[in-house]
C-alpha cells in the first residue's frame, strides 16, 4: 500500500518536548515573530533553552536539555541545506555548546513533521526514542548498550527513509568530549554524547518521509537556488579544492602560513606534511564523493585502502590534530585513529589535543606514559581506554584543562574555556587569535574564520590588528545566522565574493579597503542570497540587514547565557604557549597581541569593557534579562 505524502508549505512549527523522566511528550509551536528573530536552527534552540535552562545546573544533570532543531532549509533541496543544529550545555567547558551536522537525521525528522526537539530529564534505565508523524515511542534500549555507533545506526535504521543519531561507548561512559553520530557525520565538540549518555539515551530514531517540504515562493525560491549554485561552482573554495580534495586541501597553505599544529602546537609547519594533504590523499585512495545530503559542494570523501576497505576520508581537523600535532604523518595510521573515534564516539579535535597534551606532560614526567611524539604505538589501545574509561583512559577523558589542573602543564594544554583548540596555530594569523578567544564555545575555528581572509585570500595582514575585530564580529553574526538557516558555512565562500561587487573589483583594492577602511569594507559584503533564502521558503519577510542583526541577536544572546555561568574578560584569552612562546622555527618571533583587539572588539560589540553584554545591549536586541 502506498502512502499519501503531505505538504509542509514552509515550516511545520511544531517541536516535540521530552520529559525522558516521566516518558511526557508536550508539543510547542513556534511564532512568526519568534522565526523572524531567531530564525531557526541554532538561534531558536538557543531562545527555547534561555528560557528553560537555569544558570549553574550540572551540564550532566537531569535538568539540562539536550536540543535538536532542523531550520527553514532543511527538507527544500535548497543548496548544501542537509544539516541541522544541536545544543545543549557542556560538560566539558561548563558553558553553551552548540554544534552543526549533517547525515540522514535531519532530513528524516523534519518529512517526519517537525521543525524541532527538545529532551531532558533522564530514563530510569537505556532507551532509545522513536520518532514518526504520529508521535514518540519510548524504546528499550538494553540490547544496543556498548554498541559502537556504527552498529547501533545498523541495528535501528530499516528503511532509507529513516534517520539516527546514536551515541557509542565514549558517550554512554560519559567522557567529556564524546560526541553523536548522524551517519557518518558528527555532533562533534564539547560532549554532547556524555549528555546523551547520561541522561540513558543511546539514540534518538527518526522515520521520516510523510511530508514533503514545499517553499512559500516557489518561483523566488528556484531563481535564488539558481543563483546560489552558480556561485558554488564558479568558487575555486566550493567549486574546486573542497569539492575535489575535501577540507584537508587547507593542508598546504596552512603549512605555508605556519598554522600547522606540530607537536603540540610547538611548530607551525612541517615539510612532511605535503604526505598528508588532500591532494596526496585523493591520489593516494582515489577517492569518491560521500557527502551531506542534499549537498552541492561535495567536501566528503571516500577512498580505498591497501587492504581493499574502503573509507571515509578524514577531515582537515582530524588529519592535523590526530597527525602532524602528534608527530605522525602516516595517513593509513591516522585515518585507523579517525576510524576509532567515530565508531566509539569521541571528537577527533578534543581526542588529538589531548593526545599531544599527554606525550609532552609524559615527556616532561608529569606523568607516566609510554605515548610518544613520531610513534603511532599504543594510540588506538589509548583511544579505545578513553572511550571506556579504562585504565589511564578514565583521567584523559576529561581533557586538557581537568588534566592541567590536576598534574600541571597549563602552560601548553592547548584549550579555551576547557575546549580544545581546531587545528589552525593563531601565532600565524592573529585574527583567528581573537575569534578563538571570543568565540562562546570556547576554542572553535567556525564562530569566526579568518584564516580565509587572512592566509587564503590574503585580504588582511595576518600580523597586524588593525581591522581584525571588525571582521570577527561581522563574521560571529552571519555564522551565526548561517547555522540557524540552517545551511553549511563552506556557503559563505561562494556567496560573499562570488557577487559582482567583489568578485569584479581587484584584489589589491578589496585587501586595502578591508585592511584600513573596515567599516566601509563590512559593510559591502553581501548575504543577500541567506535572506533571500529565508524568505522564499518562510514567506516572512527578511532582508540582508535584518538577517545579520538576528546574527547578531544570536551571538549576545549565547555570550549573555555564557555570563551568567561566569564567563568574563578573564576567559577570552589563548593558551600561555600561543601568547607567550614563540614557533620553533619562526625568526620574527611572533606571538598573538591578543590585548590589543579585545577592547575594541568589545566596543564593537555592545560589551562592557570585562567582556559582559550590556543593558543597553540586550535590551536593543530585545534579549529580556
Amino acid at each position: 500500500m502506498e502512502i499519501e505524502i503531505k505538504k509542509i508549505v514552509g515550516t511545520s512549527n511544531r517541536i516535540l518536548e521530552i520529559d525522558l523522566k516521566s516518558e511526557q511528550v508536550k508539543e510547542l509551536q513556534v511564532t512568526d515573530n519568534d522565526r523572524k528573530l531567531y530564525l531557526g536552527g541554532k538561534g531558536l534552540g538557543l531562545k527555547l533553552v534561555f528560557e528553560r535552562l537555569a544558570p549553574g545546573i550540572d551540564p550532566l544533570g537531569e535538568a539540562n536539555y539536550l536540543v535538536f532543531m532542523m531550520g527553514v532549509l532543511m527538507g527544500t533541496g535548497a543548496p548544501c541545506s542537509g544539516r541541522f543544529a544541536a545544543l545543549t550545555k557542556s560538560p566539558l567547558t561548563g558553558i553553551m555548546l552548540t554544534s552543526s551536522c549533517g547525515g540522514p537525521f535531519g532530513m528524516a525528522y523534519k518529512t517526519a513533521g517537525y521543525d524541532g526537539l527538545l529532551i531532558t530529564g533522564k530514563s530510569e534505565k537505556p532507551i532509545y526514542l522513536e520518532i514518526d508523524s504520529n508521535g514518540v515511542k519510548f524504546q528499550d534500549a538494553a540490547h544496543l548498550w556498548g554498541k559502537d555507533t556504527l552498529e547501533t545506526q545498523e541495528a535501528l535504521s530499516s528503511d532509507k527513509k529513516d534517520g539516527v543519531l546514536a551515541i557509542g561507548p565514549a558517550g554512554e561512559n560519559r567522557v567529556r568530549y564524546a560526541n553523536i553520530a548522524s551517519g557518518h557525520r558528527f555532533l562533534g565538540r564539547a560532549g554532547m554524547g556524555a549528555v546523551m549518555g547520561a541522561k540513558n539515551l543511546k539514540a534518538i530514531v527518526a522515520r521520516g518521509g510523510t511530508y514533503r517540504i514545499l517553499p512559500h515562493d516557489p518561483d523566488k525560491f528556484k531563481g535564488v537556488c539558481k543563483k546560489a549554485t552558480q556561485y558554488i561552482k564558479a568558487n575555486k573554495h566550493t567549486g574546486d579544492l573542497y569539492r575535489n580534495y575535501g577540507t584537508n586541501s587547507n593542508t598546504r597553505p596552512c603549512n605555508e602560513a605556519g598554522l600547522i599544529p606540530v607537536n603540540n602546537f610547538r611548530r607551525g609547519s612541517d615539510k612532511r606534511t605535503e604526505d598528508i594533504s588532500g591532494q596526496t590523499m585523493q591520489k593516494k585512495y582515489n577517492t569518491s564523493f560521500d557527502t551531506c545530503k542534499p549537498c552541492t559542494i561535495l567536501c566528503g570523501h571516500k577512498g580505498t585502502y591497501p587492504d581493499g576497505s574502503e573509507h571515509h576520508l578524514p577531515e582537515y581537523e582530524s588529519v592535523n590534530l590526530l597527525g602532524p600535532n602528534l608527530g605522525i604523518f602516516d595517513t593509513d595510521r591516522i585515518t585507523e585513529f579517525n576510524d576509532i573515534c567515530g565508531r566509539m564516539g569521541m571528537d577527533t579535535i578534543s581526542t588529538g589535543v589531548t593526545l599531544s597534551w599527554v606525550m609532552e606532560a609524559g615527556g616532561k614526567g608529569l606523568i607516566e606514559t609510554d605515548l610518544k611524539f613520531g610513534s603511532p604505538e599504543g594510540i588506538a589501545d589509548t583511544l579505545l581506554s578513553i572511550a571506556q574509561r579504562s585504565d589511564q583512559g578514565d583521567e584523559f577523558a576529561n581533557g586538557t584543562r581537568w588534566l592541567s589542573e590536576k598534574y600541571g602543564g597549563k602552560e601548553f594544554a592547548i584549550n579555551i574555556k576547557g575546549l580544545e583548540m581546531a587545528a589552525y596555530d593563531p601565532r600565524g594569523s592573529w585574527g583567528q587569535g581573537l575569534a578563538y578567544a571570543v568565540a562562546n564555545r570556547g576554542a572553535c575555528h567556525l564562530s569566526a574564520y579568518l584564516i580565509a581572509l587572512e592566509i587564503f585570500f590574503k585580504y588582511l595582514d595576518p600580523f597586524k590588528t588593525y581591522a581584525k575585530a571588525e571582521f570577527t564580529r561581522l563574521f560571529e553574526s552571519a555564522f551565526c545566522g548561517v547555522n540557524s538557516l540552517h545551511t553549511c558555512q563552506f556557503t559563505s565562500y561562494a556567496y560573499t565574493m562570488q557577487p559582482p561587487l567583489i568578485k569584479y573589483t581587484p584584489d589589491p583594492v578589496l585587501a586595502l579597503m578591508m585592511q584600513y577602511l573596515p567599516k566601509i569594507a563590512t559593510k559591502l559584503v553581501d548575504f543577500s542570497i541567506y535572506s533571500d533564502l529565508f524568505e522564499a521558503v518562510s514567506g516572512i519577510p527578511m532582508s540582508a540587514g535584518e538577517f545579520l542583526l538576528a546574527g547578531d541577536r544570536i551571538h549576545v544572546l549565547e555570550r549573555h547565557m555564557n555570563c551568567r555561568e561566569g564567563i568574563s574578560r578573564k576567559d577570552d584569552t589563548l593558551p600561555d604557549r600561543l601568547l607567550n612562546e614563540v614557533r620553533e622555527g619562526d625568526l620574527y618571533k611572533r606571538t598573538v597581541p591578543l590585548e590589543k583587539m579585545l577592547d575594541k572588539y568589545y566596543k564593537l560589540r555592545g560589551y562592557d569593557s570585562n567582556g559582559i553584554p550590556t543593558v543597553d545591549t540586550l535590551e536593543k536586541l530585545g534579549i529580556q534579562i
